[in-house]
């Protein structure tokens, strides 16, 4: 792994795609000037990942907020995922489409299985392996997907993917799932880092934060990187999109790493991969 170092810095996929290790994710952003003034300062602030997905609804927000800036197209990683109801392999493909026209976009660096639906999800990730050898995503991969997920797939299926964005915060930290992802070489990516918020009523970070100098979330934002884990904090807010990038000037030892993992409580904020209807 290269050494956490700025905000533009990138773990390397399995394929050899850099990807940037701190992103703004923009789940429940609204489509229209909430998300791109929000990608426009994320920008402005030096973060190169923005995250969307299809049933985020804000993907043509995205699009212009990308077509308004001034950085080159190459230089952001712009991630979506395919939906539920849009999974099964012609349906992926159409839906693959149906999000870059909405991003005004040519390719996709990254595109990701929204959840594991049973039945569905083995055709869903071969059109992504298509869309892939296509040259139309630079990257592929999988949210939500347990071990026995990712099992089922990777024996079914060509590639192993390249990524695995779980929930993932000190209160459900996976360890089991993390360490089979490292040992397959399946980047690991938290969403939910903040426990939607509930990070906040934590009094035991409160100390960490004091002895660092630094807020809850950025302790909890550095721990992300240094386990590995790719990290997508989303806000629609100024100072706080440059608050969670200020990272980069302290570390966290050993001993305070490992009193974060055992707040791991294995209590879920969304839903369970194992169980979910939608």
């Amino acid at each position: 792994m290269r050494e956490i170092s700025d905000i533009k810095g990138t773990f390397r996929l399995h394929n050899g795609v850099d990807m940037p290790y701190l992103g703004l994710g923009v789940y429940q952003a609204d489509n229209d000037e909430e998300v791109i003034n929000a990608i426009q300062w994320a920008l402005d602030t030096g973060y190169r990942h923005i995250d969307t997905a299809s049933i985020y609804k804000n993907e043509e927000g995205v699009g212009r907020a990308i077509k308004k800036s001034a950085i080159p197209r190459e230089e952001i990683f712009v991630v979506s995922k395919v939906w539920n109801d849009d999974q099964g392999y012609d349906q992926t493909i159409a839906a693959f489409e149906a999000s870059l026209k909405r991003l005004q976009l040519e390719y996709l660096d990254l595109y990701l299985i929204h959840w594991p639906v049973s039945g569905t999800y083995i055709d869903t990730w071969k059109a992504l392996e298509m869309l892939y050898k296509d040259n139309k995503i630079r990257a592929i991969g999988v949210s939500n997907f347990m071990q026995h997920h990712l099992e089922d797939l990777m024996n079914q299926t060509e590639i192993v993917p390249m990524i695995n964005q779980m929930e993932f915060h000190p209160h459900l930290v996976q360890q089991d799932l993390l360490d089979f992802c490292h040992l397959h070489k399946i980047q690991y990516e938290a969403w939910s880092p903040m426990m939607q918020g509930k990070i906040f009523e934590l009094s035991i970070l409160d100390d960490l934060a004091k002895k660092y100098s630094k807020t809850v979330a950025q302790i909890v934002l550095r721990w992300n990187l240094q386990k590995k884990v790719i990290t997508i904090p989303k806000s629609v807010n100024k100072d706080r999109i440059k608050a969670n990038a200020d990272l980069f000037d302290f570390e966290l030892s050993k001993e305070d790493m490992d009193y974060i993992d055992a707040l791991d409580s294995h209590k879920r904020i969304g839903p369970d991969p194992d169980n979910f209807n939608f």
